[in-house]
């Protein structure tokens, strides 16, 4: 049988009421094997009983993570924040780290899963980061915009199978200071922000700051990571 991988779900906040997810999040899961199932927000004391029934989760893209859950005043910039779904991914994100759930961290998902390891994020990486690349330009979602460098040795290494990769890019936040357990396993070339970490002493979990699940039905694409989360959700959990 397929091992259930979940994936989160955020709101839309063009339309009052009504959920987002982009299909390529689902369209990857299943490409790589796994059978996704879709997480509304929910409550963070049901993270526990959610996450015993599946054997992988993604956390995807989105809106900002509210700064308060990580002390910090939020900057001018800070957009579509949405506090049910940030206490929900939190939660989820810590039972996975606890229970050694295989675990894809994509974009905004990359900052949840270091904020819920007592991380820190760059709120504005225009105003705060000298020299900055731009990191969210307006191009299609397979454009590639710059490269990152991969840490020696690392799972994300592993998985890539490259030192160095061009990958798309849509955030204008990231990664500040690495959360506890963690590592960061990838920079941009151009200005050093942290594009990867992951968590060493876990099976599988690795986050990114791009979007691979837009690659999905290209050759060549970030395909391996869903595949490798689907291949460590198989082994069930150790």
């Amino acid at each position: 049988m397929r091992p259930l991988v979940g994936v989160t779900i955020g709101s839309d906040h063009r339309r009052e009421g009504h959920f987002l997810l982009r299909k390529d999040y689902v369209r990857a899961v299943e490409a790589a094997g796994g059978l996704p199932v879709v997480l509304a927000p929910g409550r963070p004391e049901d993270a526990a009983e959610l996450l015993a029934r599946l054997q992988g989760l993604v956390l995807s893209g989105g809106g900002d993570v509210d700064p308060v859950l990580y002390g910090e005043t939020p900057h001018e910039t800070v957009t579509d924040v949405t506090v049910e779904r940030d206490h929900f991914e939190l939660a989820l994100a810590r039972v996975a780290l606890d229970v050694n759930l295989p675990t894809l961290a994509i974009c905004r998902g990359q900052q949840v899963l270091n904020v819920a390891t007592g991380g820190t994020l760059i709120q504005d990486i225009p105003s705060s980061v000298a020299g900055a690349a731009d990191h969210d330009p307006e191009r299609e979602r397979v454009e590639l915009s710059h490269e990152v460098r991969l840490l020696p040795g690392s799972r994300l290494r592993q998985v890539l199978g490259e030192d160095r990769v061009a990958v798309n890019s849509f955030h204008h936040q990231a990664v500040k200071d690495v959360g506890r357990g963690l590592i960061a396993s990838a920079w941009s070339v151009d200005d050093g922000v942290i594009e990867g970490i992951e968590a060493p002493d876990r099976r599988f979990v690795l986050g990114v700051q791009w979007h691979p699940e837009s690659f999905w039905e290209r050759p060549r694409g970030f395909q391996p990571l869903f595949e490798s989360l689907v291949a460590a959700a198989r082994e069930g959990r150790r």
